[in-house]
């Protein structure tokens, strides 16, 4: 048999847990630390708590609060995205539509949903808004999950 292949066995090492018991066993280190033993543990002490020796619960709940965080950002976007106040030169109906509708004082969204309440004829009656401008415009406001008057949505479009 080779010598000096197995460790230094220590009959009396001292194991310390990080809630201060202490206790002697047998082992191939002479000091042991641990965090956790019969003393402190939850199973052994009946104690209702989270032994949370390498951070998963904190881990657990960052991600919790990241989800969160994502699904506010999403809804914060998609309140942003049907806003009444969005300009509507970012409807990109084309040039002549968005001068004749600025012409006329319409320059959010929900002024252009106001007029179409009152019927696609209150739109028409602007000079340079024909039809087709009429039809880009609320195909355009569809795309982006407007809801349409009911009066506008039977006509045209």
């Amino acid at each position: 048999m080779k010598e000096n292949t197995h460790p230094t066995f220590y009959p009396d090492a001292l194991v310390t847990c990080a809630c201060g018991n202490t206790w002697t066993t047998g082992s191939t280190m002479k000091t042991i630390r641990t965090d956790v033993c019969s003393q402190c543990h939850p199973f052994f002490t009946g104690e209702q708590r989270i032994v949370d020796t390498e951070g998963q619960v904190d881990r657990f709940y960052k991600k919790l609060q990241a989800r969160q965080q994502y699904l506010d950002d999403l809804e914060a976007r998609e309140a942003a995205r049907i806003s009444p106040e969005r300009p509507i030169l970012e409807l990109e109906l084309g040039t002549r539509a968005t001068e004749s509708l600025a012409k006329a004082g319409i320059t959010k969204v929900g002024q252009a949903l106001e007029r179409l309440e009152k019927g696609e004829s209150n739109l028409l009656s602007i000079d340079g808004f024909g039809r087709k401008s009429l039809a880009d415009l609320k195909k355009r406001l569809r795309q982006l999950g407007y809801p349409l008057p009911e009066l506008a949505e039977n006509t045209v479009g």
